[in-house]
Parts: C-alpha cells; sequence; structure tokens
C-alpha cells in the first residue's frame, strides 16, 4: 500500500472545534511537523477536512 508523508504548513489558531479534532488524531502540533501514513480512506477524510492547513507528498 502507498505511503503518503503530511506537513502541517499553516497556523490551526482559530479553526473550527472539528478541524483542531482532526489535526490532533494526525497527530500533528506545530507548524512544520511531519507524520506518515498508510494511504487509506480514512486518513485522506481527515486530510480532506484540514487540507488548507497541510500539505500532502506520496512517498
Amino acid at each position: 500500500m502507498a505511503r503518503i508523508k503530511v506537513t502541517l504548513i499553516k497556523s490551526p489558531n482559530g479553526i473550527l472545534k472539528n478541524q483542531k479534532a482532526n489535526l490532533e488524531a494526525l497527530g500533528l502540533h506545530k507548524i512544520g511537523n511531519s507524520r506518515e501514513f498508510e494511504d487509506d480512506a480514512t486518513v485522506r477524510g481527515k486530510i480532506f477536512k484540514v487540507s488548507h492547513l497541510v500539505k500532502v507528498e506520496e512517498i
């Protein structure tokens, strides 16, 4: 299965509660933090909700 790298590139200040919860679930807390995930539907759904705050790269 493919892997993706998700990096927080914008500040989460002032975002909605569900968006904050998705960032917490992805493990992104500070700008510049990156995490690698298996590319599946649950992770893609979380990324979709915060797509304006993160950068996604395929590994």
